[in-house]
């Protein structure tokens, strides 16, 4: 089977819509322009689906190359055969592929390889053909110069030879590794204490293998690492033993040729098999659970970055700290920073008053209508300050919100920071971000390694190429789905965008600040090294607001341009009503006159014509928004004013593989238990719950002095009830 039937078949797709797919990524399109405006041609896969399929592809292709390494090498050697061939040709993997490799893979000196140079080869094979006397044999291998000095030593070298060939039979060592998987059991114990409880649970654990849970892999790797366990794959070795004699040895053979293959498959499992095949299967076990934990990555990361932004909004940012006083940053509705400044409304200083004082005067200087306090140190206290001093009446019309801190010292002390704020410390750095992540979540978090946005469990155990692979792929979705303003977008920013890279993001800035502002799309032709395929593929996701084309502030692609002016003028429109959004009547007047009828005349599929009705209505539109707001606040909770029982409302914050942590206005989370997710069966958390999302849950368990709250989402309805 083909690659293009392979991926046909996987991905339950129509041949000629993955014939496309592939002849569209070998010719350099992007996820998010295929997905985008290629809908016809691929029956319009999603992003996600297709980045899946470009994974597969890529694997897929790597696997052939590795099989005609493989082939190539084997047959150099004088050794391929049929039977060879018809091994590699039905490979499924990499592992399969390298294990019929394995005899033929040129060795470090190994026992079996001293045993070959003095020449007993012949007589290992003659043992496992099992038919004469192997000791009366082994006479004619003798040899001093060689260093077979006696029968037993011919013997012993045999052995060493026939346990490498027992060790790298490759149907052997697939049916050995697929016992080991399904019947194996995870033994670990703990080496010595980190005095935090960290992994008490795993001080005498014992799981089989097919029943360990993802994270508990991640767990015990780490508890490794960090040398606080020590954890081996137990599986019983008479089994596997008996398993690698049966698939040598004829007992109707001559008994001392048995007796010496049997020893041989001894040997051969405790010293060459079972520590290769433990090593495997560990290896087999954390990649899949790093693939989940990459997964789960990227599951919350998606909804992170399209939190809708609070639009329109002088926002005030609090950097909360003890002994350094609590930095504040005013950005305008654009992010703009307007003023900076340091108040001490907590302990050491306890300055509540001089706090309010400069807070209030900022407030109505720059007319601030949300504030935004950062969650990490001293955030409780300042948010007690703030909620306080909303209470008064001149700030009626002021709310505050609190939002992840994660990753904004990384950002206030980065290179990109650094040259966007020369002159700012690096904690007024991250009070200005913290004000910005409320106003565009996405522009602003963008800024930063995803792995330290503070989503996802044991990313710094990840395969970095792979983790920084997918969470690339995120990100450009994300941005793309979303569009970028050309005129005010950062480098960080327009660097994912589809087709781009740092280097021309840099030449659109540098062109921006040389010419002024784009007022056409047409202009990017214009900016060094952005030529004609990199147009293709960015420039339907960069908006002009302002630009002398209304075309140019929607997602319909300049390709699209003049079937989109047909379009218009069939119905009898003309770009002021776009312009003024008086468009809301076309979608009804195309079904009435014929979806077909209506992509024929216009020259469209209709994917591609929906899409373009759809921007046409509201041209400048932001998918954010349709989505639910953020929860703003006026008040404040402590941990002391919870009670079991109660029920609150509150955001998720991270879904992790045994549930969800949610932000229900008090200091710390409280944890969703998947149990306690819903009542029917759910395999993931991420199957209810995602990042961002508003719940209302009842709280279960309260310990006040660990500061943990348990809470529950289906008891809501039962208290309903």
């Amino acid at each position: 089977m083909n690659i293009k039937q392979q991926l046909t078949e996987e991905f339950k797709l129509k041949p000629e819509h993955a014939e496309n797919v592939l002849k569209l990524l070998d010719e350099g399109n992007t996820i998010p322009f295929i997905a985008r405006y290629r809908k016809e041609m691929t029956g319009a896969i999603d992003d996600q689906v297709l980045r899946a399929f470009n994974d597969r592809y890529e694997y897929l292709k790597n696997l052939d190359k590795r099989k005609e390494e493989v082939v190539r090498s084997i047959t150099e050697q004088g050794k391929m055969n049929e039977e060879i061939q018809a091994s590699i040709d039905s490979a499924q993997t990499m592992t399969e592929v390298e294990d019929i490799y394995r005899p033929y893979k040129q060795k470090k000196k190994t026992r079996a390889s001293v045993a070959i140079e003095k020449g007993l080869q012949p007589l290992a094979d003659f043992i496992l053909v099992q038919e004469s006397d192997p000791y009366e044999e082994a006479l004619k291998y003798i040899d001093e110069e060689k260093g077979v000095h006696n029968v037993e030593d011919a013997i012993s070298g045999a052995r060493d030879i026939i346990a490498e060939i027992i060790s790298d039979n490759a149907e052997l060592r697939k049916k050995l590794r697929s016992m080991l998987e399904n019947h194996g059991e995870m033994q670990v114990k703990m080496v010595k204490d980190d005095d935090k409880g960290t992994y008490a649970m795993y001080a005498d654990y014992s799981e089989l293998l097919p029943e360990i849970k993802n994270h508990r892999v991640l767990a015990i790797n780490r508890g490794e690492k960090e040398e606080f366990l020590k954890a081996k794959i137990y599986f019983n070795p008479d089994i596997a033993k008996r398993i690698c004699m049966a698939k040598f040895v004829n007992y109707k053979g001559n008994g001392d040729c048995i007796k010496i293959i049997e020893q041989a498959a001894d040997d051969s499992y405790d010293r060459l098999i079972e520590p290769s095949i433990e090593r495997e299967v560990r290896a087999i076990l954390t990649d899949r659970a790093s693939e989940q934990a990459i997964k789960m990555f990227e599951v919350n990361l998606r909804p992170l970055l399209l939190q809708p932004p609070v639009k329109g909004k002088v926002t005030l940012g609090l950097d909360p700290g003890y002994r350094t006083g609590c930095k504040v940053a005013v950005v305008d509705e654009t992010g703009k920073v307007l003023a900076t400044s340091v108040i001490y409304p907590v302990p050491p200083k306890n300055d509540i008053e001089g706090a309010r004082k400069i807070v209030g005067n900022l407030i109505a200087k720059y007319k601030v209508d949300i504030i935004s306090i950062g969650n990490g140190t001293a955030s409780k206290e300042t948010e007690i300050f703030v909620a306080d001093m909303l209470k008064e009446p001149e700030y009626k019309n002021v709310s505050y919100a609190v939002v992840s801190e994660a990753g904004a010292s990384v950002y206030s002390a980065s290179k990109l920071a650094v040259e966007e704020f020369p002159d700012f410390d690096v904690t007024q750095r991250s009070a200005v971000s913290i004000a910005r992540r409320l106003q565009d979540p996405l522009a602003e978090l963008i800024k930063i390694d995803p792995k330290s946005i503070g989503v996802g469990q044991y990313q710094h155990d990840m395969d970095a190429k792979r983790l920084d692979s997918v969470l690339g792929g995120v990100l450009e979705d994300c941005v793309n789905s979303v569009g970028v303003d050309l005129n005010t977008a950062s480098v960080s920013l327009l660097k994912y965008v589809a087709g781009l890279n740092v280097g021309i993001a840099k030449n659109i800035v540098a062109y921006r600040e040389e010419n002024g502002k784009f007022t056409s799309r047409s202009q990017l032709l214009k900016v060094s090294k952005l030529g004609p395929k990199a147009f293709e593929q960015c420039a339907g996701f960069l908006r002009i607001p302002d630009g002398n084309n209304i075309l140019d502030n929607t997602a319909v692609h300049p390709e699209s341009y003049k079937k989109a002016e047909k379009l218009l003028e069939l119905f009898g429109y003309s770009d002021l009503d776009v312009k003024m959004g008086k468009l809301s009547k076309l979608p009804q007047k195309v079904k009435d006159f014929g979806e077909d009828k209506t992509a024929e005349f216009c020259e469209l599929d209709n994917a591609t014509m929906n899409d373009i009705v759809r921007e046409l209505v509201k041209p400048g539109r932001d998918i954010r928004d349709s989505l639910p707001g953020r929860v703003l606040r006026k008040d404040i909770l402590s941990i002391d004013d919870l009670t079991v029982g109660m029920e609150v409302e509150g955001t998720v914050r991270n879904v992790i593989d045994f549930g969800a942590f949610v932000d229900i206005g008090v200091h710390e989370d409280g944890l969703i238990h998947i149990s306690e997710i819903t009542d029917r069966y759910i395999r993931h958390p991420s199957e209810v719950l995602k990042v961002g999302q508003q719940v209302k849950a009842v709280i279960i368990n309260l310990d006040k002095v660990k500061h943990r709250i348990g809470l529950s989402l289906k008891q809501v309805k039962k208290q309903a009830n």
